[in-house]
């Protein structure tokens, strides 16, 4: 989880920010190149709770918070199956199979908030007992720990539109929209209630907006269903189209949100794990539709629920501090690994700190801040929301040594640089007369002369 990208770094070095300054940071003081622009603060919720565990209890108090927050909704994925009436080995099957369709997003980074907030969020507005209140105070939190919020708004007219289909064909009451008009209207209120209002909702649609930024972000591309991260999700489409085919109905809702989440994640890989949390309960549902009058199933069941009674309900919880204790014996320290992050090389900054402005490798950007921050200003790091098309080009310029490479080093008045140890930047920085300050086979310091 920690060694995929670094942008955990970052979190926590604001979450540490609030925690000492009591103050959410507006504007930028965290790179050189856009210090004072304006900053909307869309996950300082997250930070906050990411810097204290951090205090707490270090990487590996993030680390569990973040395989907690994950293992809760599935839970609340199982636990919905079984709302349903969905079999328990059916309901754990698709649970795991759900869960595995995830993982390939499972990072220490805000957004497994989002994971939380969207089991929350859908079950309770396909519950008639939820009351309208609940959905709000959801979306004040949410909006304010992670920018995906929109989703929830995405569901929710997937649900309206559901509700629409239903009220034309006389399937439903007006009660029913009235109550989703008034659920959507005040969540929507719910959300300007942040450290910037509206702008929240400027900067999380505005991404969208440039072709750049979107192409050039792995998770927001196709799954490439030639990677087995990504097979799990292709067997659930498989099995919802087996399933749908042979027997099973879904609500209008329903039918929306897995058609529409569908499409979403196979135009974006980052929205699989949202897929996998709305659809896996409709999943679960259908798969017992087609085995309810089996023999051989319903034993299984009456097997599976005396050996719970007997264990007095306490099974799975078992199972699950097992599972839990043997990780952590197997992984007794989580780290960043000096291969994937300059580990060696931070550590011989803070001996030997270099003066000027330096010139990062993107994916380094949250741990240089997570190590030489406020010593040290990045140039980019992994929020090119806020960072932008603009400087993300330029950054890609000079990394890629483009024409007009050199100019953009000047231009941000670059005094050093760190970056990939054998890339061509290296060498381009070497004919161009820079000096090697320090190099192991992670990273590469140069200075201008």
């Amino acid at each position: 989880m920690l060694n995929t990208d670094g942008d955990i770094g970052r979190h926590i070095t604001i979450g540490n920010y609030i925690l000492e300054n009591w103050k959410i940071p507006t504007n930028d003081i965290f790179s050189h190149t856009m210090t004072g622009e304006r900053l909307v603060p869309h996950e300082w919720l997250a930070q906050l709770i990411f810097g204290g565990i951090h205090k707490l209890a270090g990487l590996g108090g993030v680390v569990f918070l973040v395989s907690f927050l994950i293992a809760l909704t599935f839970t609340l994925t199982f636990r919905e199956m079984q709302n349903r009436g969905v079999f328990r080995l059916v309901a754990l099957l698709t649970t795991f199979l759900a869960a595995f369709a995830s993982n390939l997003h499972w990072l220490t980074r805000p957004h497994v908030f989002t994971f939380l907030f969207t089991a929350v969020w859908t079950y309770q507005l396909g519950s008639k007992s939820a009351k309208w209140w609940q959905f709000p105070l959801i979306m004040l939190l949410w909006a304010n720990t992670h920018g995906a919020f929109i989703a929830g708004f995405a569901i929710w007219l997937a649900f309206f539109a559901g509700w629409c289909w239903d009220f034309l064909l006389k399937r439903e009451t007006k009660s029913t929209g009235l109550r989703l008009v008034q659920i959507g209207v005040y969540s929507l209120f719910a959300t300007l209630i942040n450290p910037v209002g509206w702008r929240l909702w400027d900067t999380s649609v505005g991404y969208f907006g440039s072709r750049f930024l979107i192409d050039k972000t792995i998770e927001y591309q196709s799954p490439n269903f030639h990677v087995s991260g990504t097979w799990p999700f292709l067997v659930m489409l498989v099995l919802f189209l087996l399933a749908h085919g042979f027997n099973g109905k879904l609500k209008t809702h329903e039918a929306f949100l897995l058609v529409g989440w569908g499409a979403l994640s196979l135009y974006n890989a980052r929205n699989i794990p949202i897929f996998a949390v709305v659809t896996a309960p409709y999943l679960g549902y259908l798969l017992q539709e087609n085995i309810k009058n089996s023999p051989f199933a319903n034993r299984m069941e009456q097997n599976f629920a005396r050996i719970e009674q007997e264990l007095g309900g306490y099974g799975f919880n078992l199972i699950a501090i097992i599972l839990i204790l043997t990780t952590a014996l197997q992984n007794p320290a989580n780290r960043f690994s000096p291969r994937a992050f300059p580990v060696d090389a931070a550590n011989w900054l803070e001996s030997n700190p270099q003066q000027g402005r330096m010139f990062n490798f993107f994916t380094w950007g949250g741990y240089l801040l997570y190590r030489l921050w406020p010593e040290q200003q990045v140039f980019i790091d992994g929020q090119t929301d806020f960072y932008g098309e603009a400087l993300s080009r330029e950054y890609v310029q000079v990394e890629s040594l483009q024409p007009g490479w050199e100019d953009i080093l000047a231009k941000y008045n670059v005094d050093w640089v760190i970056t990939q140890s054998g890339q061509p930047l290296e060498d381009a920085l070497l004919e161009n007369g820079w000096d090697v300050a320090y190099q192991d086979e992670t990273a590469v310091i140069l200075v201008e002369p």
